[in-house]
């Protein structure tokens, strides 16, 4: 034992036990934490632990950033064996890694990552006070300087004690790196000895000192990133959070009522801002950002505060600002969970009356006639009178197809020529269809996201009556968020359905060669993903398909496919004011289309269709721009004459 040996038994005692202290309230919390069951598949989560972690899938969706947390994070690693070795040649006198190649390849890799890990570090200096992303923008800058100057002081150390034993007489041909350290030693003729032991404590200080910082520091994600990604939700993306059955209100008013998962989710946080950065509404100028919405809840954990978590930690106005596009989450590396957290506080909000005037309006009206718009149910089904066919009343006689129209492809005037189109189309194809009529309801999808559980159940199992009382083999709706319920949220109200978008059973129909489509002269437009279709139900093709096969080039935005940027309308805020909107989120959309040269914006949701319509009167673009549904570019040939 060398003398050496109690002090650093003394000194990482002492560093743990601090550490530990730091971490008390973070322990506690999550210890106290109502339970979730995050166990099952285990298989299924190791694999997304691998893909995200091992393949840094999200991280290279940004290259530099990814690029050069890589480049750390293997370095990591690699020189955790200096680590091992440092404390245990120390702690317990003998133990070495030179039996196992401690001396030649473990060593060479020590020098190689080394100079990588300083590479990566430049970078991250580079991106954050050079390049400065906007994404950045409310994270600590302290707190990542802080960790900089560790991690340099921890490499640099590591490579002057290898350069001063090489000094000393060790062997210095498998380090390269240090070898070039030793001669400049010798150059300044520093003294081998003593330069290594003062850096051989330098660099134990700065590790003891990186570990007490952690508790307190975005960095805890280096050992609770891999967790929370383990722990991720695995029902299907469109399940809203279910209210669980011990909660005595619909809601959460305080953080103690998130179960350990959700208060996982904010110590995880790497601030990395990607969240922010993808946010329509924080995009918008409202004040939501959902990397500040999860840190001021971190930071409210940790200090233990007396404030109110809704309308005092999180203002009401941040809530009710989200579209529920689930951006955020698609963009989180470590797989944080914004929505339910959202969802839970709007329901408190709810349960207390504390909505807006036009909120109130449309939950009225749902309540009372089944839609927003506060139209009679006998209005419902008035599209059909126009068309020169019956449609089915699937209450009354079987259907292969129910399809499910929704409230703005039912009602809305802007809307209503192409739910027509896509009966007449259906008909083209010979598909047995028929509708609710009268007896449809609103699915329910958006007053469930804005917090109004209660409602949602009602016109949830309203619509569930209504379509096991028919006969059919499979349904079919226009409206994305019409699909996301019934497909997901219905299933656990027993209502579990075969449920397609319409653009999907057309892209059937055409590959079946049921459509004879005439098709178009090969012009350019691009095509808007609607979140609900995309983002979270995964219908990506069947529009991109339809668009072909009617004769039209594709020119996707770069903000596509699982990126696609949404249009402010979901989540119940199409039932709310704009006051505070700088831009709105569709205008934002039809000005990057507008980029690309582009004179058709097509989009496969008739909120959109209503939303971007808006949008280009706004902007005085009307007549360089054309909002079209998918439908809308079908034309099918014409029968020729008998």
């Amino acid at each position: 034992m060398t003398s050496e040996t109690p002090v650093l038994w003394i000194v990482t005692l002492a560093a743990v036990a601090l550490t530990a202290w730091r971490s008390r309230r973070y322990i506690a919390a999550l210890a106290q934490a109502p339970g979730a069951s995050r166990f099952d598949q285990p298989w299924r989560r190791l694999e997304g632990v691998a893909i995200a972690i091992g393949l840094h899938r999200k991280m290279l969706r940004k290259p530099l950033s990814g690029i050069l947390h890589a480049l750390i994070f293997v370095s990591f690693f690699v020189l955790f064996t200096v680590t091992i070795e440092a404390f245990g040649s120390r702690l317990f006198p003998g133990f070495s890694l030179a039996p196992i190649g401690g001396d030649s390849w473990i060593a060479l890799l020590q020098d190689l990552f080394a100079v990588l890990m300083l590479a990566g570090l430049g970078l991250a200096v580079y991106q954050r006070y050079v390049l400065k992303p906007a994404r950045f923008r409310g994270s600590s800058g302290s707190d990542a300087a802080i960790i900089y100057v560790l991690i340099l002081l921890i490499v640099s150390s590591l490579l002057v004690e290898a350069g001063a034993r090489i000094v000393g007489g060790a062997d210095g041909s498998w380090r390269p790196v240090a070898s070039l350290i030793a001669d400049l030693l010798r150059a300044l003729s520093v003294p081998a000895r003593p330069t290594e032991r003062i850096a051989y404590w330098i660099h134990i200080g700065a590790i003891l000192a990186f570990l007490i910082y952690i508790p307190g520091s975005k960095h805890r994600h280096m050992f609770l990133a891999a967790p929370n990604i383990y722990f991720r939700n695995l029902e299907p993306v469109g399940t809203a959070p279910a209210v669980p059955p011990e909660r005595e209100t619909p809601g959460v008013a305080s953080l103690a009522q998130f179960d350990w998962k959700q208060q996982l989710d904010l110590l995880s946080c790497t601030e990395c801002g990607r969240c922010q950065a993808v946010c329509p509404a924080y995009a918008s100028g409202l004040p939501l950002s959902p990397k500040m919405l999860i840190t001021d809840m971190r930071d409210a954990l940790a200090n233990d505060a007396s404030t109110p978590l809704v309308g005092g930690v999180i203002a009401e106005e941040t809530l009710w600002a989200c579209t529920t596009c689930r951006a955020c989450i698609e963009a989180c590396p470590v797989e944080i969970e914004h929505l339910p957290k959202i969802i839970d506080m709007r329901r408190h909000l709810v349960d207390e009356g504390r909505v807006s005037p036009m909120l109130q309006d449309a939950l009225t009206n749902l309540t009372r006639l089944g839609n927003s718009m506060g139209k009679p149910s006998k209005m419902r089904a008035r599209w059909t009178k126009e068309l020169g066919f019956p449609v089915k009343d699937a209450r009354s006689e079987p259907v292969d197809v129910l399809w499910f129209v929704g409230d703005y492809a039912s009602y809305d005037p802007r809307v209503q020529d192409v739910t027509r189109k896509v009966a007449e189309l259906f008909t083209a194809a010979g598909v047995d269809f028929g509708i609710l009529f009268d007896a449809e309801r609103n699915s329910g999808n958006d007053v469930r996201r804005a917090g109004e559980e209660g409602l949602f159940e009602t016109l949830a199992q309203s619509n569930i009556d209504a379509i096991r009382a028919c006969t059919f083999n499979r349904i079919v709706t226009t409206d994305p968020h019409s699909l996301n319920a019934l497909k997901n949220d219905y299933r656990h109200f027993g209502g579990a359905f075969e449920v397609l978008h319409y653009t999907a059973l057309l892209a059937e129909l055409v590959a079946a060669g049921r459509l004879d489509i005439a098709p178009a002269d090969g012009a350019t437009v691009t095509y808007h993903d609607p979140c609900y279709l995309g983002r979270y139900n995964g219908g990506f093709d069947a529009p991109r398909d339809l668009i072909r096969a009617a004769g039209y080039t594709l020119h996707d935005m770069a903000r596509c496919r699982e990126n696609s940027f949404c249009c402010g309308a979901g989540g119940g805020r199409i039932w709310q004011s704009d006051d505070g909107v700088k831009e709105r989120p569709s205008e934002n959309r039809i000005r990057e289309a507008l980029g690309l040269g582009v004179g058709t914006f097509v989009v496969a949701c008739p909120k959109d269709k209503v939303m971007y319509t808006a949008a280009t009167d706004a902007l005085g673009v009307a007549s360089s721009l054309r909002i079209l549904d998918v439908a809308e570019l079908i034309n099918l040939r014409e029968a020729p004459s008998a």
